[in-house]
Parts: C-alpha cells; structure tokens; sequence
C-alpha cells in the first residue's frame, strides 16, 4: 500500500552487515511484483564511512543492481557522502516518465 503509486524508491541497506543486502532484495522483489512496472528503483548501500567493517562486497551489491537495472549508489547519512547524486540521478530517472521537477508543492497551510 505504501508504494502502490509510488514514482521512485530508495532501497538502503548497511554495507557492514551482509543479511541487510538479503533483506534489501526482497524489498526490490516485493517493489517489483507490486509497485508501477515504470518506477525508479535506487539501491544504496550505507555507512560508507565505515568501510574498513565493509561485509557487503561492492562489486557483488552493484552486480545485483545492474542486473535489474537499478540505480547504485554507496552512501554515508553521517558524512552525506553520494546523498546528493543518489537523489539527483532519481530525479533525472523521473523527468523523461514525465514527472515535472519544477511543480510548485501543493498548497499545505492547513489548519489541521
């Protein structure tokens, strides 16, 4: 339900634990059977900053996403290593779907 009509999706696993790569698969599995067949996948392993505890081999995680055709990104929140390109690269897998970039964001004075 969450992701139904979803245009993207960030799939974030920790590099320096291996089962988080297994866990994040089947969340790309889950994306694909379930999610429009046209959104834009991003895998991206993270705590880059901590790869001298790297479990999760680079080469192996970026195989996997060249194999489904996913974004790859390997990512620090601490350092904010590659959080900028990961979302610029989604952003630019959105724009020829036709997505506009440049909308105003809707109206949220709410008196909620």
């Amino acid at each position: 339900m969450y992701y139904r009509n979803a245009n993207c999706a960030v799939v974030v696993y920790d590099i320096t634990q291996a089962s988080s790569l297994d866990k994040a698969k089947s969340w790309v599995k889950e994306l694909q059977r379930q999610a429009d067949p046209n959104i834009v996948i991003a895998l991206a392993g993270n705590k880059s900053d901590l790869s001298a505890r790297r479990a999760v081999d680079t080469e192996e995680a970026k195989a996997y996403a060249d194999d489904l055709n996913l974004l790859f990104f390997e990512t620090s929140a601490k350092t904010a290593t590659n959080v900028n390109e990961l979302f610029t690269s989604i952003g630019a897998g959105l724009n020829p779907r036709g997505v506009d970039l440049n909308r105003p964001p809707p109206n949220t004075n709410c008196a909620c």
